[in-house]
């Protein structure tokens, strides 16, 4: 028997892990990547009486094979918050925990799953998935003070903005290697003191490459949606979704698209829905081959450059007043 854990590279998928091998320890091979590889079974080869943790990443991307491990016998437990495609899968061996609420994540869902064990890690990940209410809310039941909120949500914005960019090269850590070093510690606040050369170096790439993006003015900007573009640089794919939070919190009424340019010419979006009105950025995303994601946050991992005015026209007419 093998045990293999697939997760999602960004803090959400990174703090939904860390719950669950807190409470559940065991030595699994981890299955990973950069927050943009989602199609991560295909990596699992998987056989009879295998058990199978899957975590943040989408069903609908990931079907074909999640099928054809519960067919081999593999035991599956399954916790995600993106579109899961429109057929439910039921299945003996398969536990799927799904919710697509915009103000959920898979943090949020094991966090309940686990009846609050590690509920601190869980208020990691939803800050980290920018639901700042969602994570208040679950601290609240453990009491963390002010000043523990303001470091569970910038370590979670730290480990998200980790996540991206098209290649693990690209990262100041290996989503791996950030995972094992994070589990070790029963707390994110034991983290933050017992391994500050990590987190100093997280917060310092956070900050420097945000300072480079906020220069960036607008490529187009409507009122209710605006576009914003970002070269071909390793410090812009980094930041690429965390930028995108950052603009829908300083402008909450507005949607939010960052395009980063890519090799060839192409383009790696992130789309943000308004803050007062939640949805609509898969629908966007999923117009195109490569996009998936939730209703609230969603990207494309390669936009030909052929169908940038197709998606932002796209874009600002599923945002326009008038819609």
């Amino acid at each position: 028997m093998a045990d293999f854990d697939v997760f999602n590279g960004d803090a959400d998928g990174i703090c939904s892990l860390i719950q669950l091998r807190l409470s559940e320890p065991r030595e699994a091979v981890l299955v990973t990547g950069v927050k943009r590889d989602i199609d991560l079974l295909r990596l699992v080869k998987g056989g009879a009486g295998d058990r199978v943790t899957v975590l943040d990443v989408a069903m609908e991307k990931n079907r074909q094979d999640l099928e054809r491990l519960l067919e081999v016998g593999a035991e599956v437990f399954y916790a995600d918050h993106h579109h899961p495609g429109d057929v439910a899968l039921e299945h003996p061996r398969l536990v799927a925990l799904i919710n697509t609420a915009p103000e959920v994540c898979t943090s949020l869902l094991v966090n309940g799953y686990l009846r609050g064990a590690h509920a601190a890690w869980a208020v990691v990940g939803a800050f980290g998935d920018n639901l700042a209410s969602s994570a208040r809310a679950a601290a609240a039941p453990i009491g963390l003070d002010e000043n523990q909120l303001i470091a569970a949500e910038k370590l979670g914005t730290y480990i998200n903005y980790n996540g991206y960019g098209p290649a693990v090269e690209d990262l100041h850590f290996a989503p791996e290697a950030l995972f094992r070093g994070l589990r070790e510690y029963p707390s994110p606040f034991d983290f933050i003191v017992g391994d500050a050369q990590t987190f100093d170096k997280l917060e310092s790439g956070y900050h420097e490459d945000m300072a480079r993006a906020s220069l960036l003015p607008p490529l187009r900007d409507a009122g209710h949606a605006a576009v914003y573009l970002l070269p071909d640089e390793a410090w812009a794919r980094r930041v690429s979704g965390v930028f995108s939070n950052d603009l829908v919190n300083l402008h909450p009424s507005r949607a939010h698209a960052v395009l980063t340019e890519i090799d060839g010419g192409d383009f790696l979006v992130s789309v943000r829905a308004p803050l007062s009105n939640r949805i609509g950025a898969d629908e966007i995303c999923r117009q195109f081959p490569s996009g998936g994601g939730r209703k609230a946050a969603a990207g494309i991992n390669r936009l030909p450059q052929a169908d940038l005015d197709r998606f932002v026209r796209v874009f600002s007419e599923r945002y326009s007043p008038r819609s």
